[in-house]
């Protein structure tokens, strides 16, 4: 008599980019697929929400200031979704900006997609608003490319990238500082070459007495207007092409300088005294 065994049905799938997004995704490995994954900055009031096909953009929604990203982002991205036939777990990887920015932007969009990540085993591109302006304008072949956004309270977030063999490369580290003080390194580094600026609060810069003397050793100012969503996903495209991503546990925010509640709390104890 035979034995009779237990019938198993397995699906097969179509083509080969099916078998590969079946694949099980380990942290570190590139995606080599054609990659679609969803944009979220929400580092502050002039944040969006986006989708892509690799490097294509598919579908863009720029913030509303005048709403919460509480109340705003779960909404945007199911209608970024649902414009593109698509839903959170047919997609290959989430991307979000990671920051400088807004304490509480920053952890809205993070949470929602480490949220993501573990539901569905997705990989995670975290991406620099200030990278992603610096590998995201005009292919002009400075040395250095400098890019700032504004902080409030007189300061700046701002970083510093020198070109390489690979493209571009922080010099130093994302940092909030006076603008002053950031131009006076930029121009202390540069010894005399011309740097292309980048940022969207370039009246900031133009302000500055220094700029005429910059300007007039051949400095260039490019204004990047938001979204950034376009400028971010690329960066992140290339992220998920080369394997530099994360997963939920291992994301984390880059505020660059403390929340206020951190500040009042460990800088100024006299601010709790009766």
């Amino acid at each position: 008599m035979a034995l009779k065994l237990p019938l198993r049905v397995v699906t097969v799938p179509t083509n080969i980019t099916e078998v590969l997004r079946a694949q099980t995704w380990f942290p570190g490995s590139p995606i080599l697929v054609n990659m679609r994954f969803i944009v979220v900055d929400a580092a502050d009031a002039r944040g969006s929400v986006a989708v892509f096909s690799d490097a294509e953009l598919l579908f863009l929604e720029s913030h509303s200031s005048d709403e919460d990203y509480s109340s705003w982002l779960l909404p945007a991205v199911k209608r970024a979704l649902s414009s593109c036939s698509l839903s959170l777990s047919q997609l290959d990887g989430y991307a979000v900006c990671a920051g400088p920015g807004s304490f509480t932007g920053l952890r809205v969009g993070l949470t929602t997609v480490k949220a993501w990540a573990e539901i569905h085993a997705k990989p995670i591109a975290a991406v620099s608003r200030l990278e992603a302006l610096a590998v995201g304008g005009q292919a002009i072949n400075e040395h250095l490319v400098a890019t700032f956004i504004d902080a409030r309270r007189h300061q700046v977030f701002a970083a510093l990238y020198a070109r390489s063999a690979d493209g571009l490369a922080l010099a130093g580290q994302e940092a909030v500082t006076p603008l002053q003080d950031f131009v006076a390194r930029v121009e202390g580094e540069s010894k005399g070459q011309p740097v292309r600026w980048v940022t969207p609060d370039f009246e900031l810069l133009e302000a500055l007495p220094d700029w005429q003397v910059l300007g007039a050793k051949g400095h260039v100012l490019e204004r990047a207007a938001p979204p950034f969503a376009l400028c971010l996903g690329q960066l992140a495209y290339r992220k998920f092409r080369k394997g530099e991503t994360t997963d939920a546990l291992s994301l984390d925010a880059n505020y660059v300088r403390r929340s206020d509640a951190e500040v009042f709390w460990k800088g100024n104890k006299s601010a709790f005294k009766a």
